[in-house]
């Protein structure tokens, strides 16, 4: 396996996104599926925003460029990367340039209901920025489900046990039972 290929879990504020990436990572290692995991979120977690990279996309490229570098150079073709809206149209741009043209994407759209992430939001969240937290998610929710593209995966995670949300995902990538492990 030479090409790269990428897992985006996508997916408004509480819907599980580092919790099914975990899990979906704990499948891949069960089946001898070798695999690297990054939050994206932590790819961009400067403050303030650097001169002239007003949303962080800039420093979050960047790093994941180095980071997926270091992969690479060990044999890694399979990355797992969540981050809430990775899963649009603009974000492919992104991981060509740092893992290679051509690189495999799976999109993956975790979606949940306002209660659903309104509860697991309220366990998360201590003090001031639970309200922020809500009403950022609704707003991502709606603009994720207008714009994720057609290709993408949906899978909804209202009341369901993580492991059987994460075999969904893993289904979806198509990584277990196929030729190699993913390391060259």
């Amino acid at each position: 396996m030479d090409q790269p290929e990428v897992l985006l879990i996508g997916g408004r504020a509480g819907v599980g996104k580092t919790t099914v990436g975990w899990k979906v990572s704990a499948r891949l290692r069960a089946a001898a599926v070798a695999h690297a995991i990054v939050e994206g979120d932590f790819m961009g977690q400067v403050h303030p925003a650097p001169e002239g990279d007003p949303h962080r996309s800039e420093i979050t490229e960047s790093n994941l460029t180095a980071v997926w570098a270091n992969f690479a150079r060990l044999g890694y073709r399979r990355l797992i990367y969540t981050n809430t809206v990775s899963v649009l149209p603009g974000a492919a741009g992104m991981f060509e340039r740092a893992m290679g043209a051509g690189v495999g994407i799976v999109r993956v759209l975790l979606t949940a209901s306002d209660t659903t992430t309104g509860e697991r939001l309220a366990g998360r969240e201590l003090g001031s920025e639970l309200e922020q937290e809500l009403k950022g998610s609704a707003r991502k929710a709606r603009l994720l489900d207008e714009r994720a593209p057609a290709d993408t995966v949906r899978v909804v995670t209202d009341g369901r046990p993580v492991v059987d949300i994460a075999s969904e995902v893993v289904a979806a990538t198509g990584w277990i039972g196929r030729h190699s492990t993913g390391r060259s």
